[in-house]
C-alpha cells in the first residue's frame, strides 16, 4: 500500500494519522506492506520524515514492514526509492 502525507500540512497530520491507522485496520490490507511518502519536502516548513514517522505513528505497526520515504512528487525526487524498497518487498514477500 502506497500512503501519501502532505508534509507541509500539520494542520491535517491527525486526520491522515487517523484516515491511515482506518485502512490499514481493513482485512483486506491486513498483511500488506506500507510506503508512506512523506510529499512536498520541497517546502521550507516541511516535516522531517522522522517527525512524521512519529506523528502518524508508524513506530505502532511492529507487526507490519512499513518505509517512510522523503518526496517531491514535482520533482520527481524520492518516488523511484520509494517504489525500489516496494518492489524488494514484495518480491521477498512473495519468496516465502
Amino acid at each position: 500500500m502506497i500512503f501519501v502525507v502532505d508534509s507541509n500540512d500539520r494542520e491535517r497530520v491527525n486526520e491522515a494519522r487517523d484516515e491511515l491507522m482506518r485502512m490499514l485496520g481493513e482485512d483486506e490490507l491486513r498483511d500488506a506492506v506500507l510506503l508512506v511518502y512523506a510529499n512536498k519536502q520541497d517546502l521550507p516548513n516541511a516535516m522531517a520524515t522522522s517527525e512524521l514517522t512519529d506523528k502518524i505513528g508508524l513506530h505502532s505497526l511492529r507487526h507490519r514492514s512499513w518505509y517512510i520515504q522523503a518526496t517531491c512528487a514535482t520533482s520527481g525526487e524520492g518516488l523511484y526509492e520509494g517504489l525500489d524498497w516496494l518492489s524488494n518487498q514484495l518480491k521477498n514477500k512473495s519468496r516465502k
